[in-house]
């Protein structure tokens, strides 16, 4: 039971796990339909959305006991990541079915939709933890880019505040009674400020004057300019690290002349000899 709930190399292993992924699509896709209108006005379908609820419901309850039954410490899975993603793929349904019987109370009750979460042992299907070194270096190289992206956000904060409390006053009172004004407040105008510099532009909220369009257009220019800003920080920082890894320009060959090894290699790869001390493992 260990070997085909927890390990995946296992022709059974993998065929659980992949049952288990269907289910969880599922039941995701249950919770979503049943949010249709025309299911929550049909009492038929909704009842039939509440069985299929319920039926999920045990399957992952079951399986999360299976897990307890077989585990070496049933204590260390429960207080786990994947334990606790677990118990909380089935929990809420329970306790949401027990409080609020009925359709629409256990639809409206549900938090079922959590289980999205376990969609994460995809992962461990597909054999995908590899990429995690990949993933550990774009967090490092936003870490290490974290002054710098600092600064650019402040400047931001500093851009969105000074435009939103100019088109304030600038668009107060609109061009006249039958055109009053959309930016009603100052947080009106920071939330059109951030639409403006991301150019998303919803339009609901939109200048009127000409002073005031004219502070758009320059506000959308800007945004243009800064969007690239933290992405060329993280590339740069990527990228250098791309060119350092995996050479030495330290190690130099006092036999052959070669530069450039490998930073974990101790012997030449070209000749043999013992690269010295700063070309060594340590």
């Amino acid at each position: 039971m260990y070997r085909i709930i927890f390990e995946a190399d296992t022709f059974w292993g993998r065929a659980f796990d992949i049952g288990l992924l269907v289910a969880i699509l599922a039941s995701i896709a249950v919770i979503a339909l049943e949010t249709l209108p025309a299911v929550r006005e049909n009492p038929a379908s909704d009842l039939w959305f509440l069985r299929a609820e319920q039926f999920f419901t045990f399957v992952f309850a079951a399986e999360y006991f299976c897990r307890l039954m077989c585990v070496r410490r049933p204590l260390r899975y429960m207080l786990s990541f994947w334990g606790i993603v677990d118990l909380l793929g089935f929990l809420p349904s329970v306790f949401t079915g027990f409080a609020f019987p009925g359709p629409q109370s256990a639809r409206e009750g549900s938090f079922a939709i959590i289980r999205a979460i376990r969609l994460l042992r995809v992962f461990r299907i597909l054999k995908l933890w590899r990429l995690t070194s990949e993933a550990n270096d774009l967090a490092n190289a936003v870490w290490n880019s974290r002054d710098k992206i600092i600064v650019f956000l402040t400047v931001v904060l500093v851009a969105i505040t000074i435009s939103s409390t100019l088109m304030y006053h600038v668009e107060y009172g609109g061009i006249d009674a039958d055109h009053p004004s959309q930016f009603t407040s100052i947080p009106q105008s920071m939330y059109w400020a951030v639409v403006t510099m991301t150019t998303v532009g919803y339009g609901d909220v939109v200048p009127q004057t000409a002073i005031g369009k004219l502070i758009s257009t320059i506000l959308i220019l800007l945004g243009y300019s800064l969007i690239i800003v933290p992405t060329g920080f993280v590339s740069a920082e990527i990228s250098g690290k791309i060119l350092t890894r995996g050479r030495n320009k330290e190690a130099h060959c006092t036999e052959c002349g070669k530069e450039c090894h490998d930073r974990d290699a101790n012997f030449c790869d070209c000749c043999g000899t013992q690269l010295p001390e700063a070309g060594l493992q340590t």
